[in-house]
């Protein structure tokens, strides 16, 4: 199943992407195009995808560095390349990064959010 990634390029989507929280959680994936690393990490979660309907955002770190750091502040997260973190409610709960990055994280932090709610 692909994901739907939607691109995040300036303050104003990062805000949108966030405020999207507040209604179901999301994933915020944070790419650089010219690291081996975050390209594996990118392909393992495109080839192992398996969640319908998770808003899942994307963040170019070469060419909107600004935003990525935007991001980090705001979600009060250390940047990092890759990096994937699960958004809910306007907040962090998870996050991962590097060769940690895999659809089965993805679950994990879900599942957080889920323990967190009862």
């Amino acid at each position: 199943m692909p994901i739907n990634w939607i691109t995040i390029s300036s303050e104003a989507d990062a805000q949108s992407a966030v405020q999207a929280s507040h209604d179901q959680p999301i994933i915020i994936f944070k790419h650089s195009t010219t690291c081996p690393i975050s390209g594996i990490a990118k392909m393992r979660l495109e080839d192992d995808w398996n969640i319908d309907n998770l808003p899942s955002y994307y963040v170019d770190v070469k060419s909107e560095r600004s935003v990525s750091n935007y991001l980090a502040e705001h979600l009060g997260v250390h940047h990092e390349s890759p990096q994937m973190i699960v958004v809910s409610d306007g907040e962090a709960v998870y996050d991962v990064s590097h060769l940690d990055i895999k659809i089965s994280e993805v679950h994990d932090g879900l599942k957080e959010i889920k323990h967190a709610s009862n």
